[in-house]
């Protein structure tokens, strides 16, 4: 089946059907007559989406988004493989120790130390004592204060590990120096030896620590303790 034409006419030879809502199809004598609906046709035609011109700029924002996403994992593997000259030192420095509080308190153990001749002395027997361990620095001016302060009855006992006893304390009945063959002193301690570093015990007449000097510093520091150690 046909339309009629433009004129109202009949069927057009060898042409479709067109749709009903094209409405009423007018078809010009002069083809140029179609010039200005044709440029406007072309217009639509660039700025309607899904063009081929259009395609790069429809994936330009997910190609910018997997582009930043790889990015930001090169990044993140480059910052934990990349080796790295100074990682020792950028770890932080360990805080002071000082030894279990539970400590103060406790009965020294019976420990069985030896002296320059290697004979035995029961650490025990020299009690009451500020007892010294020297095994991470001998700190002799140190040691000297404490023999000056200690009251007399009160025993300055310098200890060291191994058998190697070193040089005694300023010449003083009550000064000792002695050695840890086992390390029980040090081990009682709970900590290990540090360098530059010696560390003291004040220990009453029953055999109880009364305080614990995890930096042996100035006599000051500790004076009334050592002194009340003489009771």
């Amino acid at each position: 089946m046909g339309k009629p034409d433009a004129e109202g006419q009949g069927p057009s030879d060898g042409l479709p059907d067109l749709p009903p809502e094209w409405g009423r199809v007018v078809v010009p004598d002069d083809a140029s007559e179609l010039a200005y609906e044709a440029a406007q046709l072309r217009r639509e035609l660039r700025r309607a989406p899904g063009q081929p011109g259009d395609g790069p700029r429809a994936l330009a924002l997910p190609l910018l988004v997997l582009l930043v996403a790889l990015l930001t994992t090169l990044a993140g593997l480059l910052a934990v493989t990349w080796p790295r000259a100074n990682r020792g030192a950028d770890r932080p420095t360990p805080a002071p120790y000082s030894p279990p509080a539970a400590l103060t308190g406790r009965a020294l153990p019976a420990l069985d130390l030896v002296d320059a001749g290697q004979a035995p002395v029961p650490l025990r027997g020299l009690l009451p004592a500020m007892i010294i361990l020297v095994d991470g620095c001998t700190c002799p001016d140190r040691v000297a204060e404490a023999v000056v302060a200690a009251p007399a009855g009160v025993a300055v006992v310098t200890v060291t590990g191994g058998r190697t006893v070193p040089a005694p304390p300023p010449t003083r009945r009550d000064a000792r120096a002695l050695a840890d063959p086992a390390g029980g002193l040090r081990s009682f301690v709970g900590q290990p030896a540090r360098s530059g570093t010696a560390t003291g015990l004040l220990v009453d007449r029953t055999g109880v620590v009364t305080r614990v000097l995890p930096e042996l510093g100035p006599v000051d520091a500790y004076r009334a303790d050592l002194t009340a150690l003489a009771a």
